[in-house]
């Protein structure tokens, strides 16, 4: 009979290997659950939030791209596209040989940008849908990631950078431009900000203010092992403050 016993727990322990059911509880694709904000979010007002031409005079697009070190051949995302300021002169950058992936969550926009980047030939650009909480990138992928005045509207920080983490290659930074007033008013405390990346296992490169752009510039690198779900510790609003 304990030889039967056996043989049947085997059977069963074999069965659970067949592929037909899953031997993890979280899929990879299905992660978490992730922790919440501690912060009010901002809420999307427009694609555009200000003339192009305005933003050249300033240099802007050039003062983050000298910046953030952005330089012929280079792979880079574009996250919270929008009408394509960015994309569009970081396809000039990166040159013929680099690549630009502009990533937007709002379907219209995102059909409105594929328009002007067939419209202006960017061969070397391509046009992604992305989900609130999940960029869509693919992994080991990018030497820059651009979230220019766009990080106050994300709800859930963690999960979307958590997502985003192994997306950047060896040396890749991830460029952050945003302003230094409350999430609830369209910008970051850049304190809230670090405290956020380093939850989910990124380390503070540099912080820079940046006039041209309405606030700073700051940089951080995945450092890993990132955590998982359920160790990340997220920030308070005092952790945030100025």
């Amino acid at each position: 009979m304990p030889r039967v016993r056996a043989l049947v727990l085997l059977a069963l322990a074999l069965a659970g290997c067949d592929g037909s059911k899953p031997l993890i509880k979280n899929e990879p694709d299905k992660p978490g659950p992730f922790p919440a904000a501690d912060r009010p979010v901002a809420h999307i007002v427009s694609s555009r939030w200000s003339n192009e031409d305005a933003r050249d005079r300033l240099r802007e697009a050039d003062t983050v791209m000298d910046r953030a070190n952005i330089r012929p051949g280079m792979t880079v995302a574009d996250i919270g596209a929008g009408e394509g300021y960015y994309t569009v002169r970081l396809a000039a950058r990166v040159g013929p040989e680099g690549r630009v992936l502009a990533e937007d969550i709002m379907a219209d926009t995102r059909d409105s940008l594929a328009e002007r980047v067939a419209r202006e030939r960017l061969d070397n650009v391509s046009v992604r849908l992305g989900e609130p909480a999940d960029p869509k990138l693919p992994d080991n992928s990018f030497d820059r990631v651009l979230m220019v005045h766009m990080y106050h509207e994300i709800a859930q920080p963690y999960e979307f950078l958590w997502r985003l983490f192994p997306s950047l290659r060896k040396d890749g930074l991830v460029v952050v431009v945003d302003a230094k007033r409350a999430t609830r008013d369209h910008g970051t405390p850049p304190a809230l900000l670090k405290c956020e990346f380093e939850a989910v296992g990124f380390e503070q490169v540099a912080m820079m203010e940046m006039p041209s752009a309405g606030g700073y510039l700051a940089t951080f690198r995945a450092v890993g092992p990132r955590p998982e779900p359920e160790a990340i510790r997220p920030c308070r609003m005092q952790q945030g403050s100025e």
